[in-house]
């Protein structure tokens, strides 16, 4: 060995392991949570963590979104795979004379509390109401359904988060008039006593004329909270709150783009804020609407710069990949769940150290 060789043969050797580590995809693993589905189409589905370290899924399923069949389903993860998924939730009313689809389930799991089930009933978005199931033994066994209070539909589609004093913030929204003139807008549902009553948010102001729902809701290292939504108007929006959710800044657009399709989003443990998100646009046949594909996962250090850094699914799908769910366990790895082409729940496990 010559002595250039001999002195580079340390640098080399240091240098190889933080280039295997480049190397490595951050997808550890993908599967479906409903392999053998009961159902012939799935959509809107939900994450959690047990206290026990167990993850949990809910979504709904039936013949068709919309469709008086509709169920609400949940699923464990126990050992090597998902348990069966099994119903937990309907739109039957009471009495048994009636029933209707329900949607877009929300599981949370407070801080010594039972688990909570938020979804919602109804015939449709404009006129469905909210309601929750709650469980003391991980998803086993659940309570009688409970409205919630008029006028409050809880989390609309991601994942309450508790703000610094303690209050439990709903990221909510309203789509209100007919099917043909549909006016949509963002809500936040604050509760200070762990869900006993709720306070609604008034509208929150839209100069730009941004028409947005969906929101989820991250958090600065200052102590703002960051929500992002899902828009008509082609890109994602951003509102903040120096108060821990009572007030909200005006929307404004973000540098990702949307293509009228939910989203989710977390703030990881090392202060990073991660979307995953369908990085398309409008089709020009459909304006206002885009292809859901591909799916991404888009990073920010401060929630106004925003890159794409993974490609999930980039496969064209009729239905595409769509309505993620993203949350990151006590372990530090990412989990993420999407309604795979409207026949299943697909979930994917992300190494976040490897995301750059």
């Amino acid at each position: 060995m010559t002595k250039f060789a001999a002195w580079m043969a340390p640098m080399v050797m240091a240098a190889t392991p933080l280039a295997a580590a480049e190397m490595r995809s951050p997808i550890l693993s993908s599967e479906f949570i409903d392999a053998h589905a009961p159902y012939p189409q799935a959509h809107a589905s939900t994450l959690v963590q047990l206290p026990d370290g167990t993850l949990a899924a809910a979504w709904f399923g039936g013949s068709g979104e919309s469709r008086p069949d509709v169920r609400i389903w949940f699923a464990r993860r126990e050992g090597r795979g998902w348990t069966a998924p099994v119903p937990v939730a309907d739109g039957v009313s009471p009495h048994g004379d009636t029933r209707y689809p329900t949607w877009n389930p929300v599981l949370f799991q407070p801080p010594g509390g039972p688990l909570h089930l938020y979804y919602k009933v109804g015939p449709n978005p404009r006129q469905w109401w909210g309601m929750v199931i709650r469980s003391s033994d991980g998803g086993r066994t659940w309570t009688t359904p409970e409205p919630l209070p008029r006028g409050v539909l809880g989390p609309i589609k991601n994942k309450p988060v508790i703000a610094a004093d303690g209050s439990w913030l709903a990221p909510s929204s309203r789509e209100e008039g007919t099917a043909e003139a549909n006016i949509w807008s963002l809500r936040i549902e604050r509760s200070t006593d762990r869900g006993g009553h709720w306070t609604v948010s008034a509208p929150i102001a839209s100069p730009m004329h941004i028409e947005a729902i969906q929101p989820s809701i991250l958090f600065h290292k200052d102590g703002t909270l960051e929500l992002v939504a899902r828009t008509r108007q082609g890109a994602l929006a951003q509102s903040w709150s120096r108060d821990n959710g009572v007030t909200w800044s005006p929307i404004a657009a973000i540098d990702l783009p949307n293509p009228n399709a939910g989203t989710d989003a977390v703030t990881l443990s090392d202060g990073r804020q991660l979307i995953v998100y369908n990085h398309g646009a409008h089709a020009p046949g459909t304006p206002g609407d885009g292809p859901r594909w591909p799916l991404n996962i888009g990073l920010s250090e401060d929630g106004v710069r925003w890159r794409n850094v993974l490609t999930l699914e980039s496969k064209p799908m009729p239905d595409g990949y769509a309505y993620p769910a993203v949350i990151q366990t006590r372990d530090g790895l990412v989990h993420v769940s999407y309604t795979w082409n409207r026949q299943h729940i697909r979930h994917m496990v992300i190494d976040p150290r490897l995301l750059r």
